[in-house]
């Protein structure tokens, strides 16, 4: 099968991850935009490179695109970007009459512009460092009356500039979202996703998506793993799976930056990737959730950790590990470790939010247990780079920086330990891709 596949941007986890996942089988023959032509934290994506790169691929089966960066250069761009609706409409037709001529299965995703509760700028306009806060105040509060709930607007605290501004970028995005909605109706696309994160109960985001859902949209909770499922979704396998939840009278509990119950969100990404549910699976997604509430080490919000024994089955499992936010749960790691039997193992992932972690396990574990070409030192690579990132660094190395600097030596000893589990060799270097903490990307050097 050949697959095309363009990336919301270069961050390890959207770029790197996909073409690690796709290499656990050979024969999908998987293409993909050279990174530099995407986008970063400061850079937006050349979308004439990546309409040129397309161009010139040939005939392909199926195509996954992230919308967002073929329309404002990425998904961090989609809030920035100043283009006007006439302009993006032409970048992207331009890019639809490509994917016409290839007469490839197009199935794509674009975001619903995120309302983030903080005065952090980093991905958002200059502004959101004096407003933001104040902005979501004033979009949960509209959409709460709107609805006729007690809510009180706060517009007047906010420049009439930069509210017009913040409207007009919203109100342009949205009207994109509907132009890709009118596309799906006419049979352009054979699977298209409205993402949402971000989520609170009321907002400008929230309101839309319902009005998209009402029109006949898919939404689903989450960004960055989408690509990825919907990948899954591109290998046409059957395959089926049970989901497992260690807390199971939690499993009604709504994680950090999501709007629905950790099971809705294990249920969203299994349908996503076309998968069916069923206790007799090939496969059991064992679930790490939370009590209470969902923890998230980096912001120290505490939560009652994994406790107890547990035992892996002897037949095919993986492990969603959502007991935190962006970050393993210590506790859980080191029950599990011991017992992983690398015959009936299908993956682990704990990064950034449930629904990150999901897609992107699911997806490995889909083309694992398909693959008619399997390659064991790709698919262990995938496992080495989660226990490494999401493990290692977030839950324990991370804790002890306050900036980027070396790491290789402080992540030695936990190489050690998944170098005997995967009984493979480990020698990688870390580099801070977006000069932040937050995301490391693990160089295997190890070939």
């Amino acid at each position: 099968m050949k697959i095309a596949f363009i990336p919301i941007d270069n961050r390890p986890v959207c770029y790197n991850l996909a073409i690690d996942i796709a290499a656990i089988d050979k024969s999908i023959e998987f293409f993909i935009p050279p990174r530099e032509y995407l986008g970063s934290l400061t850079k937006y994506a050349d979308t004439d490179k990546i309409y040129e790169w397309f161009n010139s691929l040939p005939d392909i089966d199926k195509v996954v695109i992230s919308l967002d960066t073929i329309a404002y250069g990425g998904l961090i761009p989609s809030r920035r970007s100043k283009d006007t609706e006439d302009k993006i409409k032409e970048r992207v037709q331009r890019f639809r009459s490509a994917w016409t001529k290839k007469k490839a299965k197009v199935l794509a995703f674009s975001s619903i512009m995120r309302i983030s509760n903080n005065n952090y700028n980093e991905e958002e306009k200059e502004y959101w460092k004096d407003y933001g806060t104040k902005i979501f105040e004033y979009s949960y509060n509209t959409h709460k009356c709107s609805l006729g709930e007690f809510g009180s607007p706060i517009q007047n605290l906010i420049p009439r500039s930069i509210l017009n501004d913040y409207l007009m970028t919203r109100q342009r995005n949205f009207n994109i979202n509907k132009m890709y909605l009118e596309w799906q109706k006419l049979g352009f696309f054979d699977e298209l996703i409205f993402s949402k994160d971000d989520c609170a109960e009321y907002g400008f985001n929230v309101k839309e998506a319902n009005e998209l859902e009402k029109a006949g949209g898919k939404i689903i909770t989450g960004a960055d793993e989408i690509p990825i499922s919907l990948l899954s979704r591109a290998i046409e396998k059957n395959i089926s799976i049970n989901p497992i939840f260690i807390e199971n009278d939690s499993k009604n509990l709504i994680s950090n930056y999501e709007d629905v119950s950790i099971e809705q969100s294990v249920l969203n990404q299994l349908n996503l990737a076309g998968i069916e549910v069923k206790e007799d699976a090939d496969i059991t997604l064992i679930i790490n959730n939370f009590k209470n509430h969902q923890g998230e080490i980096v912001m120290k919000r505490s939560t009652e950790q994994f406790s107890g024994d547990i035992k892996l089955p002897d037949t095919p499992y993986m492990i969603a590990d959502v007991r935190n936010a962006n970050g393993a749960d210590n506790n859980f790691v080191d029950s599990i470790l011991p017992q992983i039997n690398m015959d009936n193992f299908y993956g682990y992932s704990g990064w950034n939010t449930s629904a990150n972690t999901l897609g992107t396990l699911i997806c490995a574990a889909k083309i694992k247990f398909n693959a008619k070409e399997y390659d064991d030192r790709a698919f262990k690579k995938v496992q080495m780079i989660r226990f490494l990132d999401d493990w290692a660094y977030q839950a324990n190395v991370r804790q002890t920086l306050d900036k980027p600097q070396d790491i290789k030596d402080k992540m030695k000893p936990y190489e050690k330990k998944i170098s005997h589990v995967l009984d493979i060799e480990v020698n990688n270097n870390y580099i801070y891709p977006w000069n932040r903490l937050f995301e490391i990307e693990v160089v295997d050097e190890s070939n």
